[in-house]
């Protein structure tokens, strides 16, 4: 047990932090990231100040005030008004009202809102689609450093849904956005490629760009780019390979990563003196099993996880059963918060 012992005390220190922690973090990057991007008048704003050191503490009611009321002199506060209303942060979602402080940030040339407004355009949300128009917001926003917007624009190129469709285009457009080091518009390329509805199936280039949005730390990617080594879908098997980016997925909370984990660890070569499992991967096979039967989303995959655990459980010791638990436990209290 105690080569096993290791591997169980690592499986917590990459667990995801709270969900209202996240998505205040984000928040605040985003609104960050606004300021440095946006025009040099909207700086300095105290209460601009205010309401980021009130996101950053997790007071979602004084930050929402304060960029309420800097929100008509400066458009970062406007486009924060915005995210507020959009997501329901501290109150209910209102998606019509946010697309109208977007409008007013992104006409002041907030890239972030450009893209969001874009967004609003597109789906004729609190105004009539408007798909060409949509289109001019999202290539502006990328113009202006919100390089993903540049596969939000190439997307509905790739479609011709509101506009000519121009496959050229459009991959190009998204293309750029990933040639320009962003993990996002890596993943959507990769899933272009992948998904096969947009462009034809090409496996082995999305196992490219999943690979490269893997290195920069995106979890779908991670999951994506694990399976498709295991199943030698774009290229040769690679068992290692597989195992390494699906667990790196899992220790991060991204559940579906845990049963495919598991299944891997559970079909590692047996030791060549025992014929047996070695015990730090009999204990990753039961952690990872027992983590996918508790963020089972539907029958099947409860089933799934049931059958792989019985088969663990007939040659695991009883007595790891505590201890391995009780990490468990602990991974998913950290992933559901």
């Amino acid at each position: 047990m105690a080569s096993s012992r290791t591997s169980i005390d690592g499986l917590g220190r990459r667990c995801g932090t709270a969900r209202r922690a996240r998505a205040l973090a984000a928040g605040l990057a985003l609104g960050a990231a606004a300021a440095q991007a946006a025009p040099p008048a909207a700086a300095g704003s105290r209460e601009l100040d205010r309401a980021q050191a009130a996101m950053a503490h997790g007071d979602i009611q004084a930050a929402f005030a304060a960029y309420t009321r800097a929100a008509a002199r400066d458009p970062v506060a406007a486009f924060m008004v915005g995210r507020f209303l959009q997501e329901g942060w501290g109150r209910p979602a209102d998606p019509a009202a946010a697309c109208g402080w977007y409008e007013k940030a992104a006409r002041r040339h907030v890239p972030a809102a450009e893209h969001f407004w874009a967004d609003c355009l597109a789906t004729g949300t609190a105004t009539a689609a408007d798909v060409p128009a949509a289109v001019a917001w999202y290539e502006q926003a990328a113009e202006h450093g919100h390089l993903i917007s540049w596969c939000s624009a190439g997307d509905h190129l790739l479609r011709g849904e509101g506009v000519p469709k121009d496959v050229q285009r459009g991959l190009a457009l998204c293309t750029r956005a990933a040639q320009a080091a962003s993990p996002p518009a890596m993943l959507t390329l990769a899933r272009w490629f992948d998904e096969g509805r947009v462009l034809p199936r090409d496996a082995a280039t999305a196992r490219g760009w999943y690979l490269q949005a893997a290195q920069r730390g995106v979890l779908q990617a991670q999951y994506r780019l694990g399976l498709l080594m295991a199943e030698g879908d774009g290229g040769p098997v690679d068992a290692q390979g597989a195992l390494f980016w699906l667990e790196a997925a899992a220790a991060d909370g991204f559940a579906a990563a845990y049963l495919p984990t598991a299944r891997l660890y559970a079909q590692q070569p047996p030791q060549a003196q025992t014929g047996a499992l070695a015990p730090e991967h009999l204990a990753k096979a039961y952690l990872w099993v027992s983590a996918a039967q508790a963020a089972a989303a539907d029958e099947r995959q409860r089933e799934e996880a049931a059958a792989l655990a019985r088969q663990v459980l007939a040659v695991m010791p009883p007595s790891w059963r505590p201890r391995l638990d009780q990490q468990v436990a602990e991974h998913l209290a950290h992933a559901a918060h």
